[in-house]
């Protein structure tokens, strides 16, 4: 069975309402949201492998978490490491604007760690939860070391932390070098800003260091993806998922893919779920237009649940009494 490693960091979220009297959602959150949407939407031969460091504290609450997906690989468990796991407050000032405030200390990769890991996995799709899951070295080892596709949320690398452990947005150094290190780039659009006034040139830049496929979640508004000449997804045979291109010599292809209303009653996660639904639907050979607009109604989906314990199930349509 084909394996996707998964890279993030699991995360305890304490969550805060735009309802000042309402009690704050306590609830695991990060790449569970990721894992959640990727259970239910990968096809059904592929299998989940979580490259996850969790803390001590929390190490068999995670593993609890993990039996609960059907997709994980038998046995596969959260790497436990010494010290406090990452814990999140948010405090949200609209539907879509929050204040982050991150607790922890749960360290990167090296690829000394990593390389092994990854040596039997057909693709890897990174979620930056933290911003400190890797190190740019570790991002081009893995590119350099690993020939399947490599999807990436770039999300936290764009936030800084105070010592506070309050996150500002914050441009990315270097960021062409990590371009280069993934063909699938997610940012949402406050984090594309960071990259430069004219986002076109900025996708210019990304297409250039080696992205295949640029996407940019706008909320409610949905998705504008910038696709590299001839991009036509992922192949759905052979050991690995190399790239596919239709045509080398047609134009740049770029489009807004439009979002379903929904009520939101808790964006949390809407992010990881769009970019984990995306990469689960260019795996099982869906063309870049029909993997956004299912990410996109999973994302949607998800702003109407509350937490990741039971969201896989959310997804896939089922009753959930939660």
């Amino acid at each position: 069975m084909p394996r996707l490693g998964v890279i993030g960091s699991l995360v305890w979220d304490e969550i805060h309402g735009r309802d000042p009297l309402a009690a704050p959602t306590e609830e695991w959150g990060g790449i569970a949201y990721a894992l959640a949407a990727l259970d239910a939407a990968l096809p059904p031969e592929w299998q989940v492998v979580p490259l996850i460091k969790v803390g001590r504290d929390l190490a068999p609450q995670a593993a609890e978490f993990l039996r609960t997906l059907h997709r994980v690989l038998p046995g596969a468990r959260c790497i436990e490491v010494p010290v406090a796991n990452n814990r999140v407050v948010l405090r949200y000032e609209t539907g879509e604007r929050r204040c982050e405030r991150m607790a922890g200390g749960v360290p990167g990769w090296t690829w000394a760690e990593l390389g092994p890991m990854v040596r039997d996995l057909d693709a890897i799709h990174c979620n930056f939860i933290s911003g400190f899951e890797m190190c740019l070295g570790t991002a081009r080892a893995l590119r350099d070391g690993f020939g399947g596709p490599i999807s990436a949320d770039l999300h936290s690398l764009l936030l800084a932390i105070g010592p506070d452990g309050v996150r500002t947005l914050q441009p990315l150094p270097e960021a062409p070098s990590w371009f280069g290190c993934f063909d699938i780039v997610q940012l949402n659009e406050d984090e594309m800003a960071q990259l430069g006034p004219d986002p076109l040139a900025v996708a210019a830049n990304a297409l250039g260091a080696g992205v295949s496929l640029l996407n940019v979640t706008l909320g409610a508004r949905g998705v504008a993806y910038v696709a590299t000449p001839g991009f036509a997804g992922l192949a759905t045979t052979g050991p690995r998922r190399p790239i596919v291109r239709a045509d080398r010599a047609a134009p740049i292809r770029t489009e807004r893919i439009p979002a379903p209303h929904v009520e939101a009653l808790d964006p949390t996660g809407c992010g990881d779920v769009f970019g984990a639904t995306c990469m689960a639907r260019l795996l099982a050979g869906d063309s870049v237009e029909a993997a956004l607009g299912a990410a996109n109604a999973a994302a949607a989906r998800n702003a109407t649940f509350r937490g990741a314990t039971h969201l896989a199930g959310h997804l896939r349509g089922e009753l959930v009494l939660a």
